[in-house]
């Protein structure tokens, strides 16, 4: 897919989400997250998006994970009716796989599988 057009198919479901984000401020910093998540950045972790969306540190974003008011079921409900809208297909099977990914390094804790 071209970025162009992946940018502004991620613009659209942004803003489909934004009402149940409950405010200016959880609306950026999940704009933020969900870019820094979608990078091409190897190591995705608190610290390394918060570098990537030029945060100082992962406090804003957990911050919106664990302390804003937002409606989750929201959120899920217009995920799902865009993914219905831009991926479903009459005799289409979804398959969802919680693969696991190595871990790298030896300062990694539990440096084993992780799910």
């Amino acid at each position: 897919m071209d970025v162009g057009v992946w940018e502004v198919a991620l613009d659209e479901l942004l803003a489909r989400v934004a009402a149940s984000l409950g405010g200016e401020q959880p609306r950026r910093q999940a704009e933020a997250y969900a870019r820094g998540l979608l990078s091409s950045k190897e190591r995705k972790n608190g610290w390394t998006l918060a570098e990537y969306i030029h945060d100082a540190g992962p406090q804003k974003t957990q911050r919106l994970l664990n302390e804003y008011s937002w409606n989750e079921n929201g959120v899920r409900d217009v995920i799902r009716s865009y993914a219905l809208e831009h991926l479903a297909e009459p005799d289409g099977v979804l398959a969802l796989d919680e693969t696991g990914f190595l871990k790298k390094g030896r300062r990694s804790a539990g440096v084993q599988r992780q799910y």
